[in-house]
């Protein structure tokens, strides 16, 4: 949905009410968009430490310095 300034501020409590819903509203000045009113992001659930032990294990060379070739790739 596509409203003018002008109109989200007259109507801004039903615009919110929409976006609850799950619906983009976006804000238009002049006929072109300014902001857009969004569904908030759900906030991630805590993650659990130690949830993947056992399932990875850290090789000894982990942290041995790079092939010269390789290293290389990065500075072309």
């Amino acid at each position: 949905m596509q409203v003018s300034v002008e109109e989200a501020k007259a109507q801004l409590n039903q615009l919110l009410d929409r976006v609850a819903a799950g619906e983009e509203i976006t804000i238009e000045e002049g006929g072109k968009p300014r902001a857009r009113l969004v569904p908030p992001v759900e906030k991630p659930r805590p993650r659990k430490l130690g949830s993947a032990k056992g399932e990875f294990v850290v090789p000894p060379d982990f942290d041995d310095p790079l092939p010269d070739d390789l290293l290389a790739e990065f500075y072309k």
